[in-house]
């Protein structure tokens, strides 16, 4: 909610992701108290088409998408901004939602934000994806006659092992 409203006020026309629907209808209390408007895509969702065109036709500028639900099949070039709200631990996934916004017939720069609360499981996400691309693309890199797996069983264990509540 703080990027939102001012975002907003400057004409920003915002895909936000999250894979949980039920963080999407916290969003969505958010944005009623302050009289902001969107439109929202889950799996439950009804008359998809007519959501998707309140946002394509400008009726709306925000579009709360779920991951699973928004992560293929939709060319959103309209967008200028997308936010990932929570990372999902596989990158390409994201890597699909954001690619609603990067389509033929976009004709401007695309912010990307992710959103990361400090200290928690999504920082460990993030080294996750980070490695998990590393991996993917030394795969195809013959050169690198790599001996060390790049992702081990202690990797798992660290990303598992209880949070600090510091």
């Amino acid at each position: 909610m703080t990027l939102l409203p001012e975002m907003l006020a400057e004409g920003r026309r915002i895909l936000l992701f999250s894979q949980f629907t039920s963080m999407l209808t916290l969003i969505e209390a958010e944005l009623k108290k302050r009289k902001l408007p969107w439109v929202k895509l889950t799996g439950q969702s009804q008359r998809r088409d007519a959501i998707i065109e309140q946002f394509t036709s400008g009726q709306v500028p925000l579009f709360l998408i779920s991951l699973k639900a928004g992560g293929v099949g939709l060319n959103l070039p309209q967008a200028d901004t997308v936010i990932h709200y929570d990372p999902w631990w596989n990158p390409a996934v994201e890597a699909q939602a954001t690619d609603r916004a990067h389509r033929i017939g976009q004709t401007q720069s695309v912010w990307v934000i992710k959103l990361v609360a400090q200290g928690t499981i999504e920082e460990r996400i993030l080294v996750l994806q980070e490695r998990k691309a590393q991996l993917a693309s030394s795969l195809y890199d013959t050169s690198a006659g790599r001996k060390e797996p790049l992702f081990t069983e202690s990797d798992l264990a660290e990303l598992l092992k209880p949070l600090s509540l510091s």
